[in-house]
């Protein structure tokens, strides 16, 4: 089959960082969020989890064998305990006191479908939140910020200023690792050159 040089982009997800990423990148995604199941299976662990939902997502919308399907999930993990989005606003509170002061991990995963194969990463970035109060978090929850996050915080936004340090990729804990991106382009024969892709085959 011959394969364009500019194939159709489509992001699996409804997520507005996830898509400003790619059109930082200078790609334009068409936005079509995948309906599936996010529930955990038993036994299974977060890496497993973000990758399987990934993969799926990006499965699901997949109907044009040319196009490039996009599909990503990210969450938040403490103490081996994956922290969802909250809720309620007592909740996000709860889950944010739950990491002042410590460190945990933020597993984004991360699949590509093109040609009727589809390929996927996990990336791991750990995140130390600074310690902080009761009267912080509830002041970060009133901004509503956290409602719709993984482990009620956005370190592209207001909730950067909970945040220590983080060691690993700054992308994935936004909810799109880049890198990884990339590299799985190159699995399913395409090439990033700069608000274009190409076929590497071409």
């Amino acid at each position: 089959m011959t394969r364009v040089s500019r194939p159709r982009v489509v992001l699996a997800s409804q997520s507005p960082r996830r898509a400003d990423i790619l059109r930082q990148l200078g790609l334009e995604p068409e936005i079509s969020p995948a309906d599936v199941d996010e529930s955990e299976r038993a036994g299974e662990g977060p890496a497993a989890y973000v990758e399987r939902l990934a993969r799926e997502k990006a499965e699901a919308v997949a109907i044009d064998p040319a196009a490039l399907y996009v599909g990503g999930d990210t969450t938040v993990v403490l103490d081996d305990e994956i922290l969802s989005k909250p809720v309620h606003e007592q909740d996000a509170v709860a889950m944010l006191l739950r990491l002042a002061g410590r460190s945990h991990q933020v597993l984004s995963g991360v699949a590509v479908r093109s040609g009727g194969r589809t390929v996927s990463e996990v990336v791991r970035t750990t995140v130390r939140m600074r310690p902080f109060d009761e009267a912080v978090a509830r002041g970060y929850v009133a901004t509503g910020e956290p409602m719709d996050k993984a482990g009620g915080y956005g370190i592209q936004g207001r909730g950067a200023a909970l945040v220590d340090s983080i060691d690993g990729d700054y992308y994935a804990v936004v909810g799109f690792p880049v890198g990884a991106f990339l590299r799985l382009l190159g699995r399913v024969g395409w090439h990033f050159d700069f608000a274009s892709l190409r076929a590497t085959d071409s």
